[in-house]
Order: C-alpha cells, then sequence, then structure tokens
C-alpha cells in the first residue's frame, strides 16, 4: 500500500482546497493511504507531523505564492526538514507540488522550483504533472491544466475570489490528476 504524505501552508484558504483536490486524487488509487498536514499560521506542522513523513513513500509540498516563493511558513518547515535531511531519511522518496496565486503568472514557477530544490537536497525523486496544457483559444479556467503547469499544479485564485469561488474547477482537477499520478507512481515503486 502506498503512503502519500501531503504537506502544505494556506493563508486565506484557496491552497487548502488545491491540497483537498489532491488529497482526493491520491485517495482515488486503490490501496493508498493519504496523510495530509496542514502547516499552522508559526509555520509548525501538527504532532508526528515529521514521522509522518519519513514513513511516506511520497511528499507532495504546497504553498500559496507570495511575493515570488513559497509562504514564510512553508520555508519555516522547509528550514526543520534539516533533521530528516541529515541522515537522508526521506531519500528516493518520489516528491510533486503544487501552488496558488492571484496572478495568471504571479512567478508561481519559482515556488515549484523551490519544492524541487528541497526535494533535491532530501535526494527525493521528482514527478511532475504529466499532463499537456489548454492552450488554444477555446481553452480557459475551466480547463485541466490551463496555466500549463508542467513542474507541479499551478493554480489561480483572484485576489477578490473566496475559497469557494477559486481556484477554478480546471486549476482542481489539475490537482486531482497530480495527486492519482504521484499515488499511482508510488504503488508501482513499491510493488
Amino acid at each position: 500500500m502506498a503512503h502519500v504524505a501531503i504537506v502544505f501552508f494556506s493563508g486565506y484558504g484557496h491552497t487548502a482546497r488545491q491540497a483537498e483536490a489532491v488529497r482526493v486524487g491520491a485517495a482515488s488509487v486503490a490501496g493508498a493511504q493519504v496523510s495530509v498536514l496542514q502547516i499552522d499560521s508559526n509555520g509548525d506542522l501538527p504532532e508526528g507531523g515529521l514521522d509522518t513523513l519519513t514513513s511516506a513513500d511520497a511528499i507532495i509540498y504546497g504553498s500559496p505564492t507570495y511575493m515570488g516563493g513559497p509562504a514564510w511558513q512553508f520555508k519555516k518547515f522547509a528550514d526543520a526538514s534539516s533533521k530528516p535531511w541529515f541522515t537522508q531519511n526521506w531519500k528516493n522518496k518520489l516528491a510533486a507540488g503544487f501552488t496558488n496565486s492571484a496572478s495568471v503568472n504571479g512567478d508561481k514557477y519559482a515556488t515549484i522550483n523551490y519544492f524541487w530544490t528541497l526535494a533535491m537536497q532530501h535526494s527525493q525523486l521528482w514527478i511532475g504533472t504529466g499532463l499537456m496544457p489548454s492552450n488554444t483559444k477555446a481553452h480557459g479556467p475551466a480547463d485541466v491544466n490551463w496555466s500549463a503547469g508542467f513542474g507541479g499544479a499551478l493554480a489561480i485564485s483572484p485576489s477578490d475570489a473566496s475559497p469557494d469561488e477559486a481556484p477554478r474547477a480546471g486549476d482542481l482537477e489539475t490537482a486531482r490528476l497530480l495527486g492519482v499520478r504521484v499515488a499511482e507512481t508510488a504503488a508501482r515503486l513499491i510493488a
């Protein structure tokens, strides 16, 4: 049974909706166990969080993109991961990521790149979306991978949209499909 852990921070609830879509996707894979660890407003994991991540076969990172990178709360978690880094406890675990910001670009890829770098420091194996972009005139926010994220799932939540309004259906489906891909790949690797 593949164990997928999702560790994320959400400032306003938009990234939490994206995390839930990732969870739904990962949990839809037969036999997958999914743990969700939300980083709190102080940048701390729930009790036993590092142990949960160490026991997982895959870790999916998530944070809103603020000022061109992940939220400081996520960075605090990343710094705290130096103990498992030192002993390489996460070596060869799968890794993936998702992010959300108000702007169409908003430098979201810088956040995905931060996650990728963190995963490489932990000697993890990175999994991208594996999705083609929806990039014709006929496509829009309701379509899968409309924002063309290959390295990770990208979402757009306009600054005046509530978490009930955004991320939109296409971005949530993109996140769900990322969860499916990570769980399916983890299951194949441990089989």
